[in-house]
């Protein structure tokens, strides 16, 4: 007869084996189950699999893109292993993490697009989560779907096409550029811009940080808030270089600013509430100021909501368009034949401020700004995780030509920089800003400043029309521009990618 102790020891014994068991005949299934929808779909294994000298962690490439990072190469990097692969798509490994790299628009249109649904944002609410909530950004499934049906109207044309909001605050950017020829950074005060029109249109109330530059008022309310934005961004920056690891952060410096961000928006949303309980929620008065917040506060009265999904909008909103009127100004001030030409077509409305249909018919403008988009695309990188088993059309075999698998939990990730530089689809002379060569370009995936599918940015028009409002402007009250930066364009990733010297320029006036 058996002591006690051994009947246990064997129980726990069969239980373990069972358990075991169990998992075996599973990944048995899983297996033949994956094969034979690799075999349906016609799936061959990788062209390329990147030489990790720690293939279990990939360690190797993580520290290898620190360094990168460090010596403002990240971007140069990533192209350069495509061109050392010898292949637009590639497997490899990132802390663990199985990963696909490609630079194939077909690759691109399927996570994107024809396969959305099979992918993921996978974990950038870890990273934006302390600042944004649950919003528009950084949400998948129903959550994000109700989040774009809420913010979608507020993008219609009447709204894009407020011209006189943009002036409102040009006043204020043209006494911050010196007058007598000394050099001023662009890249600061562009940020400054957009951050003071975003919030006007999402409050109905400017941070009017252009204007501290002239008051040094460095320490009232919307002052502080500019400056605890900028900080929880860096934190969002940082969180998502962690991974997995972000969860460990605790950040005093971060955790304050996120709380200002917070307390600040919250003002704004209370009395947003109030103001659509007291008014009739179909009817404005004749003549209002649109408020983006206004509009919103009609599709829910909930306080935290609303937060989350304004502060997803001016984080999108903000940085990407200084980027593209940093990066932009950054290649012109180097290249007086563009700004000649570019002077030349803005003379045309001589001197009376654009209207949306003009800025529109502005050719050689929105040629300028697609070529800084592709050459310095202000979201260079982006990625997915799949949710399930699934595929794309590229990537397997010896030629890459084959259907590639993708395992669930794999990461994909498409490198636009390295993208927008393909010589098949844009000609040998990839590396330099030609604005000409959008005269017979007609890009589709493989130019994609603004995402696609259904996540493609509901805010591009409005992007693009105060982009070109600010550069027409500029070209109307100055006469000529000087770079002030010898070197050439350096990257800084950050959210979006600007010039890590900024735009160091000097104006003359006209």
């Amino acid at each position: 007869m058996l002591s006690r102790g051994t009947s246990i020891h064997l129980a726990l014994w069969a239980v373990g084996s069972s358990f075991l068991a169990f998992l075996f005949i599973n990944r048995v299934l899983l297996n033949s189950a994956r094969r034979k929808f690799q075999d349906k779909n016609g799936c061959k294994p990788p062209q390329a699999r990147f030489p990790l000298r720690d293939p279990i962690l990939g360690f190797d490439l993580m520290l290898e893109n620190f360094r990168l990072g460090r010596n403002k190469e990240l971007l140069l990097g990533a192209q350069r292993r495509f061109e050392m692969m010898a292949a637009n798509t590639y497997t490899s490994k990132l802390l663990g993490m199985p990963t696909i790299v490609t630079i194939e628009p077909e690759n691109i249109k399927t996570v994107l697009s024809l396969r959305f649904k099979d992918f993921s944002l996978g974990n950038r609410d870890r990273a934006f989560g302390p600042l944004l909530g649950k919003g528009i950004f950084n949400t998948d499934g129903e959550r994000w779907a109700h989040s774009r049906h809420m913010i979608r109207p507020n993008f219609t044309r009447d709204q894009v096409a407020d011209i006189q909001a943009f002036e409102r605050h040009i006043e204020w950017l043209f006494k911050a550029i010196p007058r007598d020829g000394s050099t001023v950074d662009l890249q600061e005060l562009f940020f400054r811009f957009t951050i003071d029109s975003a919030t006007e249109f999402l409050f109905g109330h400017s941070a009017n940080s252009l204007r501290m530059i002239n008051k040094g008022d460095a320490d009232s309310e919307d002052a502080c808030f500019a400056t605890a934005f900028g900080i929880a961004q860096h934190d969002a920056v940082i969180r998502t270089r962690l991974g997995f690891l972000s969860s460990f952060r605790n950040d005093r410096k971060s955790n304050e600013a996120i709380r200002i961000c917070h307390e600040y928006v919250d003002k704004f949303v209370d009395n947003a509430v109030r103001y659509r309980e007291s008014h009739d929620l179909e009817k404005d008065a004749p003549g209002e100021k649109y408020v983006f917040l206004h509009e919103l506060a009609k599709s829910t009265g909930n306080k935290r909501r609303l937060r989350d999904e304004l502060l997803n909008v001016l984080l999108a909103g903000r940085d990407t368009t200084a980027s593209l009127l940093s990066n932009m100004f950054f290649e012109i001030a180097k290249r007086p034949d563009i700004w000649a030409k570019l002077k030349a077509e803005v003379g045309e409305l001589n001197g009376q401020i654009p209207t949306y249909e003009q800025l529109r018919n502005l050719k050689y403008l929105k040629w300028c700004m697609n070529e800084s988009l592709r050459i310095h695309p202000v979201v260079p990188a982006n990625s997915r995780l799949a949710i399930r088993d699934t595929v794309l059309p590229l990537g397997g075999g010896p030629d890459g030509k084959d259907p590639l698998f993708v395992r669930k939990g794999t990461l994909v990730a498409y490198i636009l920089w390295a993208m927008h530089r393909r010589k098949d689809y844009f000609g040998e002379d990839v590396e330099v800003f030609r604005p000409e060569r959008w005269e017979t370009l007609r890009p589709s995936w493989e130019y994609l400043p603004f995402n696609g599918g259904p996540r493609i940015c509901l805010g591009q028009q409005y992007a693009l029309t105060e982009a070109s409002y600010v550069t027409t402007r500029i070209l109307q009250e100055f006469a000529s521009i000087e770079s002030r930066d010898p070197g050439p364009w350096q990257e800084a990733v950050t959210l979006t990618l600007a010039s890590a010297n900024g735009t160091k320029v000097a104006l003359t006036p006209a």
